[in-house]
């Protein structure tokens, strides 16, 4: 789901590497000092190997994660810590924090339209639409609720992602959530490296 929200803000970035996935369970925002630092450098360290293993240069890592609760200090305390140790991990090379608050299912929420594209049974009703999503305690409870027909499953995510990424919908959030919109900016912020002058 990550790597379709970094082609959308950042095309030049996604075009110019390969993004790669780690599949492992990310908890970082539960640790705190040296054992967040190790974490982290664990962290950086499989995805430098992957690029090695793809012939490839590592020049950052994305790391996405559910707060499992709204915006407010857990959430800054926990955002900044992690960024911190993951930009000191990366070194000179970029990095990006994703703490999706409250779920990942509120950023999915900001392209209603995405959700009808994926299954065309599904509707996202009008007084959910233009709405702050990372207000939302339990999203995914909620659409859970609302989808039924066949029923929202988790793994539906990237495919709603990947429909809303092919019809340009990625541009244009419905709404708002700080979490997505300062991962957003941080993505944005990544410089991409110019290829060699023949």
């Amino acid at each position: 789901m990550l790597a379709a929200f970094i082609k959308a803000a950042h095309p030049r970035l996604a075009a110019s590497v390969t993004l790669t996935e780690i599949t492992d369970q990310v908890r970082l925002r539960k640790k705190t000092g040296a054992e967040l630092e190790t974490a982290a450098r664990t962290l950086v360290g499989k995805a430098r190997g992957k690029a090695h293993l793809k012939a490839g240069e590592f020049v950052g890592i994305a790391v996405h994660e559910d707060m499992d609760a709204c915006p407010g200090p857990a959430y800054d305390t926990a955002r900044k810590a992690v960024s911190a140790a993951l930009s000191k991990a990366t070194g000179t090379c970029s990095s990006a924090y994703a703490l999706a608050a409250a779920e990942s299912e509120a950023w999915l929420l900001l392209f209603p339209e995405a959700f009808t594209l994926y299954r065309p049974s599904w509707k996202i009703p009008a007084k959910w639409q233009g709405r702050d999503s990372g207000k939302l305690r339990n999203p995914k409870e909620d659409l859970e609720g609302l989808l039924v027909h066949p029923r929202f499953m988790e793994r539906d995510g990237p495919e709603i992602v990947a429909k809303a990424l092919g019809q340009g919908l990625l541009a244009s959030p419905q709404g708002s959530n700080r979490s997505y919109e300062e991962f957003i900016a941080d993505i944005s912020d990544w410089t991409v490296s110019q290829p060699p002058k023949r």
